[in-house]
């Protein structure tokens, strides 16, 4: 499997075509895990499940050595054989700029390291990651899957996946080929949505269970564009009402009632359908694609023990995959009543999406292009609108501007609305595909390289790398910093370049408000004169996720008052209390200078006076840390030692008035014992 989080949705993917039902990391907790947005906060997840089925008719099948009168192969909701019938060939991930080097206190502090791996760097990307996936079907198509990512903001929250479904015959695991022109060929994508992870069971859990797994997902679907009347394929869903919802009101939005009333559940998430091959000899776009967008039981039997052998199974699957477009959509069926109890099942619907039917002769192939994206209240509006509600305090603004009569009312109002912002999310996507040319958007400046935060005795600071100033619109950089968590909202702290209030292009910053005791996190990005923003919505930035510290910075203790009051801890070391000494990770050998000059060097030697060690000591900080480690790479030995403890800056403390001159030292002895 493969993250791809360099923009405000994140979702991982499977080699084998399609991700299933708890795929990643296949435990239960892990129901709802992918499309994560807003991806910056914890538990934004919408994706329960995914499937891909392809099936054909009259198929004489070389494997069995059997008729079939409808032959489906499967990756998902829950089956998975990457032996013998999604079969992975190339599952590689290209990106337009790696990760940055991002550092807090000498610790590898992106959260990209530890998501995803860049296996090949392509400057000339038109996006910032392609994921590319190449799989053998034992049907005897192949499938070929670019997946496309972003950063740019207007492009951050959606994915694009550009499929080509080759007859090249391949139908296992050695190559093996069988040369058949296939009929009634039906690609045939599922999706379980389950808005979101935050307030079900695997989150924070104030709404009802079965959330967890879709249960309550509204489905619905529009063929034209609600304004312009043009082709627009969008298949969304949302939270509807639960049965088993015990607070006040109802749970559209997932509304925290419990404590803070922050709506849990306010993302719209969906696809549309950007292209679809007309035929294999005519490569223009057949708008009646897809032919079938029949919701389908999540729990139903053909969900259940997938067999590419099972024929009255597979009779029953291809008919769902084709059984046309619904006349009643899923959300115009359930209306106002209760979404869990619609069809009584217990496992709620998913989207069902066929294209075709085709016939693919040997090396025919088509076509398909899906945007998928999440859209909604952004994460501010969640709890603004949501403490309102829970308050049940006035006046009750809706989104056009009148007054609505309830609280609950004025809520899902505002929560409906994430519907439109959906809207807007494909109408960038749509504007950002084109079959004929491929995928074109501005770009924004490119990430610095390196971002490095240093934790200090009076301020926090931030370096950075100069290399986005070579793109031709760039302007600045902006800090953005948030405390205590960094799932919670950034604040701008920080801003230079012409026309803003430090006009002077740097590379680093001193966060001198920082407070005693309290964690940050920090990230910076690279923006430019905004001319080729196509919203006319300012500049555009770089990824803010390239350089966003998982690891907190905070201030360290504040210089020593006077030489004499430097002490060295533990002294003596001990390595058999090493573990109650600074505890059982790595740092369990470290020897600890405090109180000592904001600037000065610390020069180690042994009692006969040979130098193992010199500690430059230049964060302004009143602690340095040493882990019993020589210059040669060689762990200390027991015996005597002596530090060497020299002002290499003069100081003076701005609150207490104590001086310290450069050139200043003293000389402490500290035991080992080994």
């Amino acid at each position: 499997t493969q993250w791809m989080a360099v923009g405000d949705l994140h979702d991982w993917y499977h080699s084998a075509g399609s991700e299933i039902e708890v795929g990643r990391t296949y435990q239960v907790s892990d129901q709802q895990d992918g499309l994560r947005w807003p991806a910056q906060f914890r538990y934004q997840d919408s994706k329960a499940a995914k499937a891909l089925w392809i099936g054909t008719t009259d198929y004489d099948d070389p494997i069995s050595e059997k008729f079939f009168s409808a032959k489906v192969v499967h990756v998902g909701p829950r089956v998975l054989d990457e032996g013998n019938e999604f079969i992975p060939q190339e599952f590689k991930m290209y990106g337009k700029y790696d990760h940055p080097l991002v550092m807090v206190d000498g610790i590898p502090a992106s959260q990209l390291d530890f998501m995803e791996t860049v296996d090949e760097v392509v400057p000339s990307l038109p996006a910032d990651r392609m994921l590319y996936n190449v799989v053998n079907t034992s049907i005897g198509i192949t499938m070929t899957r670019r997946i496309y990512a972003f950063s740019q903001q207007n492009h951050s929250n959606y994915m694009i996946y550009d499929y080509v479904f080759r007859n090249t015959g391949v139908y296992d695991i050695n190559g093996s080929t069988f040369q058949k022109t296939l009929t009634g060929v039906v690609f045939f994508f599922q999706y379980r949505y389950a808005p979101s992870r935050e307030g079900g069971p695997y989150g924070y859990y104030w709404l009802p269970q079965s959330t967890s797994w879709g249960h309550s997902t509204m489905l619905d679907e529009m063929r034209t564009h609600p304004v312009t009347g043009e082709p627009f394929r969008m298949l969304f869903a949302w939270l509807g009402r639960h049965s088993k919802w015990d607070g006040p009101g109802d749970n559209i939005g997932g509304p925290n009632f419990q404590d803070d009333g922050r709506l849990g559940a306010a993302q719209f998430v969906g696809n549309i359908t950007l292209h679809a091959d007309t035929s294999p000899s005519d490569a223009s776009d057949d708008i009646g694609q897809p032919s079938s967008t029949t919701p389908v039981e999540s729990d139903e039997q053909i969900t259940y023990n997938n067999s590419q052998f099972n024929s009255p199974l597979m009779q029953l699957e291809y008919a769902a995959m084709t059984a046309g477009i619904p006349t009643v959509t899923h959300a115009a069926a359930v209306g106002d009543g209760f979404a869990d109890l619609y069809g009584g099942t217990p496992g709620g619907f998913s989207h069902g999406q066929g294209f075709g039917p085709y016939t693919l002769d040997p090396g025919d192939s088509v076509r398909i292009v899906i945007a998928e994206g999440v859209s909604g209240l952004s994460r501010d509006s969640c709890y603004t609108i949501g403490a309102r509600w829970l308050a049940d305090t006035g006046p009750f603004i809706n989104p056009d501007g009148s007054e609505a009569t309830t609280a609950n009312e004025y809520k899902n109002n505002w929560v409906m609305t994430g519907r439109d912002s959906l809207i807007k999310t494909f109408e960038h996507a749509k504007a950002a595909f084109d079959v004929n040319s491929g995928i074109s958007i501005p770009e924004p400046p490119p990430p610095p390289e390196s971002f490095t935060v240093t934790s200090g005795g009076d301020r926090i600071i931030l370096q950075w790398a100069d290399n986005a100033e070579s793109h031709p619109n760039f302007v600045g950089y902006r800090v953005y910093r948030a405390i205590q968590v960094p799932d919670t909202s950034y604040e701008m702290i920080f801003e230079c370049g012409p026309g803003t209030a430090n006009p002077t292009v740097v590379h680093e910053y001193d966060d001198t408000n920082a407070r005693r005791g309290f964690d940050y996190y920090y990230y910076v990005t690279a923006f430019d004169d905004g001319s080729t923003n196509d919203y006319g919505t300012g500049p555009l930035e770089s990824g803010k996720f390239y350089t966003m510290t998982g690891e907190p910075a905070f201030l360290r203790r504040p210089p020593g008052r006077k030489l004499s009051e430097i002490r060295i801890v533990p002294n003596p070391f001990n390595i058999r209390a090493r573990d109650i000494q600074f505890g059982t990770d790595a740092g369990r050998d470290r020897i600890m200078f405090y109180n000592i000059p904001p600037f000065c060097t610390i020069k180690i030697y042994t009692e006969r006076g040979d130098l193992i060690k010199t500690l430059n000591h230049e964060d302004g900080s009143g602690d340095e840390e040493w882990n019993s480690v020589t210059s040669s790479r060689q762990i200390v030995v027991s015996g005597v030692y002596i530090a060497y403890i020299e002002v290499t800056q003069d100081y003076v403390n701005p609150v207490t008035g104590d001086r310290f001159k450069k050139g200043d030292n003293i000389i402490k002895k500290f035991i080992v014992v080994r």
